[in-house]
């Protein structure tokens, strides 16, 4: 079992394909503004692993750690937080640059806004985060979780105040019950896919997203690196990765990296549209069981899959077993390294980027040619969650499930 992937060989120049001004640097430092505002903000790290890189064979690799963010384990809440601000400060009239969070839940404007309930579905990282959001701003949340979600991620989002359960559908009809009940009783869906009609929130997400990135280029300015050459970015919906890749484009031009897109095999949904290959983005039906739990959505955000088109060098689809190995890898480092706790949506790109380096022969071997990833290469990876589903974690780092035992018995 390996990789299948799409080379995009119509990649645009930024600038010369889908418009970028949604996320323009002025546009991230105005969402990076409002997320200083809150006190539990402050900078995820930015790991280097000198002894991973020599042994993968690359220059550099740099890991952005989101398992510290706001204390939730998980980067999501730069989207959802960042969107119900910007909703509020509407309803209020206001710009976000021209107000703070203190400003947003205090008394005189809470009696102003009244009572809003968020809803939203999710297999919890994000769930979560629209949750203490909405704790947060003094506002009310109901979540829908797709079959399969891990218990933990639910009692987590019920510990924040909200109304949560675990349905007995798919992640993406969970999202349009999540949608029903918010037409049904006036609630506030805060979603982060798109569909015709629903565009505000998704953006404001994005944008949200990008703070991670005008972190992680400044940390590695800071450490004295260059920008990087290769970046690697997760895609469920599209969203985070479209928040991430726009934001390199609209800031660095054609000093942009080449973006490589990673997905499920059995949530494939961006690399089902690039390999269609008209332009328009598809969908992935059935149940979507993957065990990269925050990437199993089957329908892209129609707003990232334009940048994701036009921008992305590749389109990774991988095997469960890969986020296994990327979560090894991280949480028992080479000596000298640092330890990284991954979950397992978050470790996927190290394991996809374990794969690249040392495969001889074959898909993996084809696309690191491609990609031109060799021993001058800088390479960028977020680890967009920590140990978010213990069950999981335990699974495939102590007990070593979610191995290619094929490829392994082959290899005798």
């Amino acid at each position: 079992m390996s990789i299948d992937y799409i080379f995009n060989r119509n990649i645009k120049k930024p600038g010369r394909g889908a418009d970028l001004s949604i996320l323009s640097s002025d546009e991230a430092e105005k969402a990076l503004a409002y997320h200083k505002s809150f006190a539990e903000y402050k900078v995820t790290p930015l790991v280097t692993l000198p002894r991973l890189a020599e042994y993968l064979g690359i220059s550099k690799l740099f890991i952005k750690d989101e398992s510290s963010r706001f204390d939730l384990k998980a980067f999501k809440v730069l989207g959802a937080s960042y969107a119900i601000g910007r909703y509020l400060a509407e309803k209020l009239g206001r710009d976000i640059s021209e107000i703070s969070y203190d400003e947003l839940c205090s008394e005189e404007n809470r009696k102003k806004l009244g009572d809003i309930t968020f809803t939203t579905a999710t297999d919890g990282n994000h769930g979560r985060a629209v949750a203490w959001a909405a704790r947060q701003l003094k506002q009310k949340a109901v979540v829908y979780m797709p079959k399969g979600s891990d218990p933990i991620r639910l009692k987590n989002i019920q510990a924040l105040g909200a109304e949560a359960s675990i349905t007995d559908l798919n992640y993406d009809d969970a999202v349009r019950l999540s949608e029903q009940k918010a037409k049904e009783n006036g609630w506030v869906i805060v979603q982060d896919t798109a569909w015709n009609g629903y565009e505000d929130i998704p953006t404001w997400i994005m944008q949200g997203y990008a703070t991670l990135a005008v972190e992680a280029l400044e940390q590695m300015t800071q450490q004295g690196s260059k920008s990087p050459t290769h970046v690697f970015l997760q895609a469920g919906v599209g969203s985070f990765a479209g928040g991430v890749l726009g934001f390199m484009a609209s800031s660095l031009g054609e000093k942009m990296p080449s973006v490589t897109i990673v997905e499920p095999e059995k949530a494939n949904c961006i690399y089902k549209s690039a390999k269609i290959g008209d332009g328009r983005p598809h969908n992935v039906t059935g149940d979507l069981d993957t065990l990269m739990a925050g990437l199993a959505c089957g329908e892209p955000n129609t707003i990232s899959w334009e940048l994701l088109r036009d921008y992305a060098a590749a389109y990774v689809s991988c095997p469960d077993y890969l986020a296994a190995t990327g979560m090894r890898v991280l949480a028992t480092p080479l000596k000298g390294d640092e330890v990284v706790i991954s979950g397992e949506s978050g470790a996927i790109t190290t394991g996809l980027l374990h794969l690249l380096m040392g495969s001889e022969g074959g898909n993996a071997s084809d696309l690191r040619k491609m990609l031109h990833l060799n021993k001058d290469s800088i390479v960028l990876l977020v680890s967009t969650e920590g140990n978010t589903s213990p069950r999981a974690f335990r699974d495939a780092v102590w007990y070593g499930e979610y191995n290619d035992r094929e490829e392994h018995r082959n290899k005798k």
